[in-house]
């Protein structure tokens, strides 16, 4: 018995990187998957193999989680296709970076955009049939970066602290209700994001880090199976952390 045997999942963001790691972990784990991402279905398709492979069901929809109209179209196709929804994970996220002095309004709009009106939109969605089945997971994708800051990425940082104060927020309206809403915060992992980083940022936040590597995707995916699971049934409004010490609470 996997611990997430019978569970429909909604995974924003789940093409490739984190998003991808923890659609197939929670694939292993017994769920079926529907994977919400702006990458062409070519991007999405080692993902939806790797779960159809494990004999669960993998639905892939193209979407933009900062367009409303293509939010509540894949939230529509979830139910078409499955019935109910019993967890969503909110992964879907992008990145810049610039000086603030620097940093071009549009950037700021689009970053803010997508990760933080991207999650209330996946939630807005989502939440009322959880609601209706007295019963459902929500898990935030956030940032260390959102609890600590970081230079030339104040849009990003901010995006990510607004997705740790909306998951306290939303824990505290409906988790009397049947329905657990919880984040998770990761360090700096291997993925097509860091790869964007310089070799002397790389570098210096190696010196900085207590574990003095950089985490890779498999090192978050079992925080986000056990928070979709009933093993976190107490878990509330909580920002866990896998991050190799970059922020120690």
């Amino acid at each position: 018995m996997g611990k997430l045997d019978g569970k429909i999942a909604v995974v924003t963001g789940g093409a490739r990187g984190i998003g991808a790691g923890i659609a197939i972990g929670m694939a292993r784990a017994g769920a079926d998957i529907l994977i919400a991402d702006m990458a062409a279905e070519e991007c999405c398709e080692p993902t939806l193999t790797a779960i159809r492979e494990m004999g669960r069901r993998a639905v892939y929809v193209p979407t933009d989680v900062a367009i409303e109209q293509q939010m509540e179209s894949m939230a529509d196709k979830a139910l078409a296709e499955f019935g109910r929804v019993d967890i969503l994970v909110n992964d879907a996220g992008i990145f810049t970076q610039s000086l603030l002095e620097d940093l071009p309004i549009a950037d700021w709009d689009r970053v803010i955009a997508v990760n933080l009106r991207g999650t209330f939109l996946g939630i807005h969605y989502f939440l009322p049939g959880m609601l209706a089945q007295h019963s459902g997971v929500i898990i935030n994708i956030a940032s260390q970066l959102g609890q600590i800051g970081g230079v030339e990425v104040a849009h990003y940082c901010a995006s990510k602290a607004g997705i740790i104060g909306l998951t306290k927020a939303l824990a505290r309206e409906v988790s009397s209700r049947g329905v657990r809403v919880n984040a998770i915060a990761p360090g700096p992992i291997l993925t097509d994001m860091m790869a964007s980083e310089t070799e002397d940022w790389k570098a210096a936040k190696l010196k900085e880090l207590p574990i003095g590597r950089f985490g890779e995707v498999h090192e978050v995916v079992p925080t986000a199976v056990f928070l979709a699971s009933d093993d976190a049934s107490y878990y509330v409004g909580q920002t866990l952390g896998p991050n190799g010490g970059d922020v120690m609470l």
